[in-house]
This record gives C-alpha cells, sequence and structure tokens, in this order.
C-alpha cells in the first residue's frame, strides 16, 4: 500500500469515527483532519495523527466505538491440563478476542486433570469477582456448586471444550463429544471390518473425552462386525503416551486397528505408526491437529484426524462473555458446535500453513 493510499484509509477511519460526534461551531475537524492527513504524509504523520486522534487500532481494536464505553472486562478461563499444546490455539482465539474486544483475560485450573485444583481456581475467580468465566466442565458434578455460586453473585459462566448436562452454565462451546465419537467408529467399522483394535484415551471418566470413547464403542457394537475393541488409558502427560501405546501393539501385533480419542495420543500413535512402520499394515486415526500430527498424517502415517477448531473454543466464549456484560444480559450466550470434520491427506494442505488458528505460529497473518 502507498503513502498515499494510507493516507486515504487513514481519514475514511477517522471518518467513521466521527460519524456519530456533532462538529463544533467554526471548527470542521473532518475537513482539518483531511487536510493534515494528506498533506503531512511526506513527514510520516498518519500515523501520529491516528494516535493523537484516539484510533481504534490502539484501543482494544474499536470496540468502545461499537458497543459504547464499558469497563475492559477480565474474563477467567479454568482448564484441565493448561499446558498441553492442544489448547495453544484456544489461547490465541481468547487473545484476539480480547485485543478486538478491550478486554483481558487469565488462564488457570491444571496441568494434569485434578478436577480440585480446577473447582479452586474456579472458586477464586468467583471471589475475585470476575467479569465472567469459562470452565472445562470434565467432571458430571464438581463443579455445579462453584458454577451456581458465581451465577447467584451475577458473574456469566459458560462451559468450553467439555461439558456436563446437570450444570446451570449458560452456553456450551465445544464439539458434540459422543457424536464425534460414534462417527469415527462408523470409520472403523468400515476400515476394519473385523478383528481387534486399540482404543487409546488420556484420561477415562473425563467428561472431555468419555463420551467419545463410549461413542466409538456404540457404533462398534451397532455395527454386528466381529470387532473386539480394547480401551487403554495413556495418562494426561503427552511424554508417556507413546510409550502407552507402543507397548499395546507389541503385546497385540494382530490388531487392525489403533485409534485415539484425544490430541496427545493421536500425535503420540502416529509416531508409534512410522516408529514400528505400521503405514499400510494397520489402520490409525484420532482428533486434533497438532504440528506433528498434521506433518505425519500427510504422509499417510494415519488414515485421518478429526478437527474440533480449538481457537474458537477460546475466541467464542469470550465473545459470549462480553456481549453478555455490555448488553446486561440482553444476549450473549448461545449453544456452539464447533465442529465435527475429517481430515484425511488429501485434504490435509490447508492446515500445512502455520496459523494461530492451529497454534503453529504466534504471528497474526491471513493464512496463504
Amino acid at each position: 500500500m502507498s503513502d498515499t493510499d494510507e493516507a486515504y484509509e487513514a481519514v475514511e477511519r477517522l471518518d467513521y469515527l466521527d460519524r456519530q460526534e456533532s462538529d463544533r461551531p467554526g471548527f470542521d475537524r473532518r475537513a482539518f483532519l483531511r487536510r493534515t492527513a494528506l498533506t503531512g504524509v511526506a513527514a510520516g504523520s498518519v500515523s501520529t495523527i491516528l494516535a493523537a486522534c484516539g484510533s481504534s487500532a490502539s484501543s482494544g481494536g474499536g470496540s468502545t466505538s461499537v458497543f459504547g464505553s464499558h469497563p475492559s472486562y477480565k474474563f477467567v478461563f479454568v482448564n484441565h491440563v493448561t499446558t498441553n499444546p492442544f489448547f495453544t490455539p484456544t489461547q490465541y482465539g481468547i487473545a484476539d478476542a480480547c485485543k478486538l474486544l478491550g478486554c483481558s483475560y487469565q488462564w488457570t485450573g491444571s496441568e494434569n486433570s485434578d478436577v480440585n485444583q480446577m473447582v479452586n481456581a474456579l472458586n477464586s475467580a468467583v471471589t475475585a469477582k470476575a467479569d465472567g468465566i469459562a470452565v472445562s466442565l470434565i467432571d458430571l458434578h464438581a463443579f455445579n456448586a462453584p458454577v451456581e455460586k458465581a451465577l447467584a453473585a451475577g458473574m456469566p459462566v459458560v462451559a468450553y471444550n467439555a461439558d456436563a448436562p446437570t450444570n446451570k452454565r449458560l452456553s456450551y462451546i465445544g464439539q458434540d463429544l459422543k457424536l464425534a465419537g460414534e462417527k469415527m467408529g462408523e470409520r472403523i467399522v468400515s476400515a476394519v471390518g473385523s478383528g481387534e483394535v486399540g482404543l487409546f484415551i488420556a484420561t477415562p471418566g473425563s467428561a472431555n473425552l468419555q463420551p467419545r470413547i463410549e461413542g466409538v464403542e456404540k457404533a462398534v457394537r451397532s455395527s454386528g462386525k466381529p470387532i473386539t475393541t480394547h480401551s487403554v488409558a495413556t495418562g494426561a502427560a503427552v511424554a508417556g503416551e507413546q510409550s502407552t501405546i507402543e507397548a499395546f501393539y507389541q503385546s497385540h501385533k494382530s490388531a487392525k486397528g489403533l485409534y485415539s480419542v484425544d490430541g496427545g495420543s493421536t500425535e503420540s500413535l502416529a509416531k508409534v505408526m512410522q516408529k514400528l512402520g505400521l503405514r499400510g499394515k494397520v489402520h490409525a486415526g484420532g482428533f486434533d491437529l497438532t504440528e506433528q500430527t498434521i506433518k505425519l498424517l500427510g504422509e499417510g502415517f494415519i488414515d485421518f484426524t478429526i478437527d474440533q477448531q480449538p481457537y474458537l473454543q477460546g475466541f467464542l466464549p469470550t465473545l459470549q462473555l462480553f456481549l453478555y456484560k455490555v448488553s446486561n444480559s440482553q444476549t450473549g450466550p448461545f449453544e456452539a458446535n464447533t465442529g465435527l470434520k475429517f481430515v484425511t491427506k488429501e485434504t490435509v494442505e490447508p492446515y500445512v500453513a502455520k496459523s494461530r488458528y492451529e497454534g503453529t505460529t504466534t504471528a497474526a497473518a491471513v493464512v496463504k
């Protein structure tokens, strides 16, 4: 973009900001800004003018000009595996929404799915009078009381990534987990037909994963095919998942399929397939799109992975909480299914480019 084009763009932005303002008698502010911007290009003054006149670019993405003057809300996200790479794009989604809306956030919870730690973090957010809370409801009952306490105190609470049917949260943003498992199960039946299949899950019983593996098992049973499934816990720590999966296969070398229901186990499974030379010999698939999963899927070591758009699981809760606050509860919360998309070797190409949407780069850019 040329300096002149930049100047005209700046003027248009200033015109937009001034639409709802009355000009002072005897002073045409727009004419002054237009003349100053267009004549000041050579001196590099456009950015200075924008800053001096309160450009939305430097004040939370212009949320005040859209929604009116509002506090800088602070939202708390309670997570079950705070350092897991799956949630890197989720945090980017939160950060990007906060930048657009002029708010801030705290990322807290547990590193290893410790429900007590998560409940403590949730209670701390209530005590600190957070403007809104998003929580991954990995336990069906443990979060009910603290969520009700937050709601009673006027704090909006939404669930993301995992949900609990009896919880009174205002909305859920995430995948339909059981349906995702059932669809995976249908793929397994079609690919394998008969024989043994290993199913890997990081934390059995966790409400963000258990519905998936139950969905897989339901689909396999409903098919009537002679398939025997083995459920194997791999643990919440990514480092131990690969050895667990490898050990299973070494003791079940007749297995025709190996499948994971979480992102960490899926990456580890793909690495096992590569290490043991199982491409073309054993069917495999899983969930989520870590950088290594994308690479190994492209090389054919697994048949598919399922995208649930983790970026949206951060962006949408932030947007919902913000709208709830600025509208005084008139709008905001809504159920949001972030998707069930099978990604294969043939369709993985768009994911190869590094982006914040997959957590593979910190840079903000249009994906080419």
